[in-house]
């Protein structure tokens, strides 16, 4: 499956993962949790209990006005999730090139 693996402090990465739970638990560190914060059929997929372990925060989510609203902590990874499927799928080429960009940069927070 073509994701894109984010890090703290480090540029998004597109790669190829298995898909399943199992991969998707390796990467970011636990027990996942589906997070749609796009209009497009896209899933972040963080460690549900990311922010109680402390891992360090990442990247922010921001409304149209570029206000902060969440901040993801530790690693997560970005994946198609088509709205008549329970499956994740890949992201098409578009969605790769637009969110490679906008999580380009790492974020620090104080």
């Amino acid at each position: 499956m073509k994701v894109i693996i984010v890090r703290p402090l480090e540029e998004p990465v597109a790669t190829e993962i298995e898909n399943g739970l199992k991969p998707m638990q390796e990467i970011v560190g636990g027990y996942i949790q589906a997070v749609y914060p796009f209009e497009e059929p896209v899933a972040l997929i963080c460690n549900e209990e990311a922010k109680l372990l402390g891992l360090p925060l990442n990247r922010a989510l921001r409304t149209e006005s570029g206000e902060i609203y969440d901040i993801i902590a530790g690693p997560f990874l970005l994946c198609g999730a088509p709205p008549d499927s329970d499956h994740f799928t890949d992201l098409t080429q578009e969605q790769e090139e637009t969110l490679l960009h906008r999580f380009r940069l790492p974020e620090f927070y104080l």
